[in-house]
């Protein structure tokens, strides 16, 4: 059998894709940078394999590919802040185009890149889908724009023969989240003490390991050029909350959150140390990034567990590993 190339194993989608390709017993190279080790999966599994490399190095990105039949891209620069903005667009624009190059030169089979929800269009009181109509512009900040380009670039790769499949996922939770992800930060900022209100926004949030099974699924059954959304409930801020203890009483008006937020994030350029409230996150925050993922249903055969399995083991392993002082 073939191996598997999963970029982005030491992140958190990633580390899951990978575990689960790893249980059904395929070979699985994962590839990361060095700094950022790979958890737990080189140890437990002996069809595991780590290479360096980077998404800027075409070399590496060719070593990486060299005999894989499938591409799992989940690798990318996600932070709603940055002191060098362009950073993220050579990570994640320029590194995705880089890496289909290679893997396509390589003569992969197929590939699954992981874009986000973010670059769904989302509908005031109705919920956003795959088929709606979406530009640049609609995009807030320099993550999500990134990720929207690095999405015509797997599109183009796609409408030119290449076998690529996008999923968006949307807001996963649950254990593993080393970093961890700003979703995972909001939960351990609450489970500790330092969240007494709530921005009246929602997301949709879905159990990261249903996220990893809808990469597989979509590496079997997706169709070549199309996105499927990976989610499960739409929830409240509130209702998360609640979802993982006694949700704050007292909601926070948008413009007092606006303004903590313009000041947080002008003192980081000041610091260099990613602020508390990214302007860019409070930015998001103003629409609800409700969505449905009936296609992936339809298509992939796609179950999400409730929202609540995901929280549930977010919370108790975050709590084990130290993260809630």
């Amino acid at each position: 059998m073939k191996p598997t190339l999963v970029t982005g194993a030491s992140g958190f989608v990633g580390w899951h894709v990978a575990n689960l390709l790893a249980e059904a017993g395929v070979p699985v190279r994962a590839l990361t940078r060095g700094r950022n080790p790979v958890r737990e999966l080189p140890e437990r599994f002996s069809n595991f394999e780590v290479v360096t490399g980077d998404l800027q190095d075409a070399a590496s990105l060719e070593r990486a590919v060299a005999g894989c039949g499938m591409v799992y891209h989940v690798a990318a620069d996600y932070r709603l802040w940055s002191r060098e903005p362009e950073e993220l667009y050579k990570s994640n624009v320029e590194g995705t185009r880089n890496l289909l190059a290679s893997a396509r030169r390589a003569g992969v089979e197929r590939v699954v890149y992981t874009s986000t929800v973010g670059c769904v269009q989302f509908v005031k009181d109705g919920l956003g889908d795959e088929s709606l109509p979406v530009r640049v512009e609609d995009m807030t900040g320099h993550y999500k724009r990134s990720k929207f380009l690095a999405e015509r670039v797997a599109l183009e790769f796609a409408a030119e023969g290449f076998p690529v499949v996008i999923v968006n996922p949307t807001a996963p939770v649950g254990d593993h989240d080393f970093k961890p992800t700003p979703t995972g930060q909001t939960i351990v900022d609450f489970l500790s003490g330092r969240m007494p209100a709530y921005l009246d926004t929602g997301l949709n949030v879905v159990d990261v390991r249903d996220v990893a099974r809808g990469h597989l699924l979509a590496g079997e059954k997706g169709r070549v050029g199309e996105r499927y959304i990976l989610g499960s409930e739409n929830l409240t801020l509130q209702q998360i909350f609640a979802a993982l203890g006694e949700a704050p009483k007292f909601r926070v008006p948008y413009g007092v959150a606006y303004v903590a937020a313009l000041v947080s994030t002008g003192w980081a350029h000041v610091t260099g140390e990613a602020p508390r409230a990214p302007l860019e996150g409070v930015k998001m925050a103003r629409k609800k990034m409700w969505v449905t993922h009936a296609k992936a249903t339809r298509e992939l055969g796609y179950e999400p567990a409730a929202a609540r399995v995901g929280l549930e083991r977010a919370a108790a392993w975050f709590r084990t590993n130290g993260y809630c002082g």
